[in-house]
């Protein structure tokens, strides 16, 4: 049976959430490191945005600014997070570890499958969207879990879980954000533009849900945490054993944390180039 390390539950920052994840998966393209899997939440109320995103143009800045809401790039693609009652997970593996493929969709529904067999443990039947689904406001294309993308996980049609992804030499980084309890008010005011809030208030609720809405009872991060780490054990038939960063993490998360400060790499992404 393979054994991957586990990186157990944890509350950090926005900026040091995603350089841990990035030296995590930096470290993991040049030496032989095991399979990582980390769960963790957020210090304080944040909102994520995708590699590829044009901040002024999707998240509303001055309201975040109003709120004391951190605003960090992640390393990967996909859309805006408002991170506020959410758990997150990160996997960084080797692009052809079993059973992955060097392949984004397929990584997906493994691990969409893994969440899947956790879920059900606290009764939660979820399963994988088959095709992204088409909605009336394109402004609400800017949010994460207001459009599933395919093999992301619904409940009654709606989005618990949204994904995202990087692939670079041989190794991937996916990060996915679990609703514990959702709130459409607070997410719709940080998007942008505010055409209509009620259509788009609206909007979320008819798209998106959280374990509080399917379960109907308060759910701690620790039973969450270790339903879905069980899951990933049995569909993977893998030993999650628990560790931490290494040495050469630790140096590189304490670099690449100046990076994800930086306003310029918030707004600019890509185009900036730190080393």
């Amino acid at each position: 049976m393979d054994q991957w390390r586990f990186l157990s539950y944890g509350e950090f920052s926005a900026f040091e959430n995603m350089a841990i994840d990035e030296a995590i998966f930096r470290e993991n393209q040049c030496k032989d490191n095991p399979p990582t899997l980390r769960f963790y939440g957020w210090r304080s109320p944040s909102v994520s945005v995708g590699y590829f995103q044009d901040m002024s143009k999707e998240v509303d800045l001055e309201a975040c600014r109003k709120n004391r809401y951190d605003v960090v790039r992640r390393p990967t693609g996909g859309k805006a997070v408002f991170h506020y009652n959410d758990l997150t997970y990160a996997i960084v593996a080797r692009s052809r570890t079993p059973p992955f493929t060097d392949d984004i969709l397929g990584t997906y529904k493994v691990i969409s499958h893994c969440l899947a067999r956790g879920l059900e443990k606290v009764n939660i039947k979820a399963q994988m969207a088959e095709k992204k689904r088409d909605i009336d406001d394109n402004a609400m294309e800017a949010f994460c879990f207001s459009v599933p993308s395919r093999y992301e996980l619904l409940v009654d049609g709606k989005k618990i879980c949204g994904s995202a992804q990087v692939r670079s030499h041989g190794s991937f980084l996916q990060h996915g954000s679990l609703m514990i309890s959702f709130d459409a008010v607070k997410t719709q005011a940080v998007l942008l533009p505010h055409l209509d809030r009620d259509k788009q208030v609206s909007e979320l609720l008819r798209s998106a849900t959280s374990i509080a809405d399917c379960t109907k009872v308060d759910m701690d991060v620790p039973t969450i945490c270790c339903v879905l780490k069980e899951g990933m054990e049995t569909a993977l038939n893998i030993r999650l054993i628990e560790g931490q960063l290494t040495a050469g993490e630790e140096v590189l998360k304490k670099r690449l944390l100046k990076k994800y400060q930086d306003l310029r790499w918030t707004m600019e992404g890509g185009i900036t180039t730190f080393t």
